[in-house]
């Protein structure tokens, strides 16, 4: 394969600075753009790895930076806080996710990404985030939500205007009965184009190579590989 660029793109939202990375491979040219939000320690080497990983001839993905550079956590109680803060400000994080949207459709454009040809996909908390730019109205393809939480203080008002895939360990403790029924109810009253998957005997973080507490978060390479492909078998139908 050839080489993959990684170059970082700072940006501000409200006063604040922030700093994602465009990966993207060199002399590739690519036919769509990809919004990638990581889990709750935002922008890290593992997740810059995870995108690497994850990155063909055909794609460019920016990995969205939630925190910003002075707010970066380097704990898990720190993380646990910052996403919560986040959140609870619904307003703060939908127009970190527009902006980043933005720098997105700027950057690959000047790859020769034709608009309107980008999606969203993301990763516990960042799942999370790419539901929240679903609910936004942002103007996707798609939506993908690996082991993500489903619950809002801000449901779709209007239409959803990609298709949504959501991604779920049936065990995952943070994925609650409620909040299963209240998205469903969510996603057809605005008549979303969705999709819910239960992974059985899968738990949270089945895709993180380092997760590690059994009944709570949990590698999984089996479903991690079947995740992993029906996102590929959405792309491929959204995209054509």
């Amino acid at each position: 394969m050839s080489e993959v660029i990684n170059t970082t793109v700072d940006y501000q939202v409200d006063g604040k600075a922030f700093q994602g990375h465009l990966l993207y491979r060199r002399g590739a040219t690519p036919g769509r753009g990809l919004l990638m939000a990581p889990n709750f320690f935002g922008v890290t080497e593992r997740a810059l790895d995870q995108a690497e990983q994850l990155l063909d001839d055909d794609s460019v993905i920016f990995v969205f930076d939630p925190f910003g550079v002075e707010g970066r956590p380097q704990t898990p109680e720190q993380a646990m806080a910052a996403m919560g803060a986040l959140r609870e400000d619904n307003d703060a994080l939908r127009a970190r996710l527009a902006e980043a949207l933005a720098v997105l459709t700027r950057e690959a454009g000047a790859l020769g990404v034709p608009a309107g040809r980008l999606a969203a996909f993301g990763f516990c908390f960042g799942g999370a985030c790419v539901l929240e730019l679903a609910r936004s109205g942002a103007d996707l393809r798609a939506f993908v939500s690996f082991h993500g939480l489903l619950d809002t203080p801000r449901p779709a008002a209007g239409p959803i205007k990609g298709a949504v895939l959501v991604l779920n360990g049936a065990d995952d403790p943070m994925v609650s009965d409620e909040s299963l029924v209240a998205f469903k109810k969510e996603m057809d009253a605005v008549n979303a184009d969705w999709q819910l998957t239960h992974f059985g005997g899968a738990v949270h973080s089945f895709t993180a190579p380092n997760a590690d507490m059994p009944g709570r978060a949990m590698y999984d390479a089996k479903v991690a590989r079947r995740a992993f492909a029906a996102m590929d078998d959405l792309f491929g139908e959204v995209f054509g």
